[in-house]
């Protein structure tokens, strides 16, 4: 007969509960190394913190607006200087100044050389003639050349003090 190495159930009942007790102890005692070391740490004294950063002080100013100019008007020496662009105020409008630039389409052009004139369609679908010296656009835009494929123009704009810069614009034949 052959003889199997086999662990009868019982006995391997026994050897499990041999091995995990032995498990058990190993474990209780780590834990009184692991509290051991917890006390030595809380009782270690605090770092010390870095002291805390001088605030420093700052000079009070009460704001007293008597015999000064309204920060939100226009500046006393940028009001009706001679110096500089500014836009005729006296002058009619035309019916293209009713529109921005980027509203005006150059459809195109007729006649040739210093009689070319250019063909604009506005936003109320209707196309307008523009030569040199007219004006067009929301910012005083005065049309300075006519050429087969763009209008070039001088705008005024405000500089932001009062004053006024001119600045070049133009509007190219619209491509379809």
């Amino acid at each position: 007969m052959m003889s199997h190495n086999y662990l009868h159930p019982s006995r391997m009942v026994l050897v499990v509960g041999l091995v995990a007790s032995v498990l058990l102890a190993g474990c209780t005692q780590g834990d009184k190394d692991l509290k051991a070391f917890l006390d030595e740490v809380k009782n270690r004294p605090a770092p010390a913190l870095d002291p805390l950063p001088v605030m420093k002080q700052f000079e009070t100013f009460e704001y007293s607006p008597e015999g000064l100019r309204d920060p939100f008007s226009v500046p006393l020496a940028n009001r009706d200087s001679g110096s500089g662009p500014r836009p005729d105020a006296n002058r009619r409008k035309e019916v293209l100044e009713a529109f921005p630039l980027d509203g005006l389409n150059m459809v195109g052009s007729i006649g040739t050389g210093k009689e070319l004139i250019a063909l604009v369609l506005g936003p109320d679908r209707v196309t307008h003639r523009v030569r040199p010296g007219i004006y067009l656009g929301q910012n005083d835009g005065r049309v300075t050349a006519v050429y087969e494929d763009r209008i070039e123009l001088v705008e005024l704009v405000t500089d932001g003090a009062g004053g006024w810069l001119e600045r070049q614009a133009k509007i190219a034949l619209e491509d379809k």
